[in-house]
């Protein structure tokens, strides 16, 4: 998709992953970035998405934390190894403005443990930030890979 124009590349990565991963398409998330080491997803603040007080809900976060971190994880796996998501924590700590972004990013030293490790887990360190650039949570998620096939 490297070749595509600027404005249509969002869009078509968005639209592949979303019928990859469905909910993801569901949730109306938005790829600007799908790197091997690096994944930039957002979500607009719209009429589908929004807790009580008019900002992203809690649970639309951590939606947009879980695919950033696992495409990173995804995108490293050999094709006989299965990603899962191990463990995921959210703290909220300020009201949200606006729409959010998600950046993941691995390590090389991560990276490494991933492609040559039969099964492991690893945490990938994301940010979340709002239009204000503030961060209203901080997520920890832990993934996990198998084998494919059970023995």
């Amino acid at each position: 998709l490297q070749g595509l124009p600027d404005g249509l590349r969002p869009w078509l990565m968005s639209f592949l992953l979303g019928n990859v991963v469905p909910f993801v398409g569901t949730a109306s998330l938005r790829f600007d970035e799908v790197t091997s080491k690096r994944v930039v997803v957002r979500i607009r603040n719209r009429r589908q998405v929004p807790n009580h007080i008019k900002g992203v809900h809690a649970a639309a976060m951590a939606l947009l934390a879980e695919p950033a971190t696992g495409f990173c994880v995804g995108m490293n796996l050999p094709d006989d190894k299965l990603p899962l998501i191990k463990s995921l924590k959210v703290d909220s700590l300020k009201r949200s403005q606006g729409d959010m972004t998600a950046v993941a990013e691995l390590r090389p030293e991560q990276v490494q443990m991933i492609t040559t490790m039969d099964k492991g887990e690893v945490t990938v360190p994301v940010t979340i930030t709002d239009e204000s650039g503030g961060e209203p949570i901080q997520c920890e998620m832990v993934w996990a890979w198998v084998p494919k096939a059970r023995r």
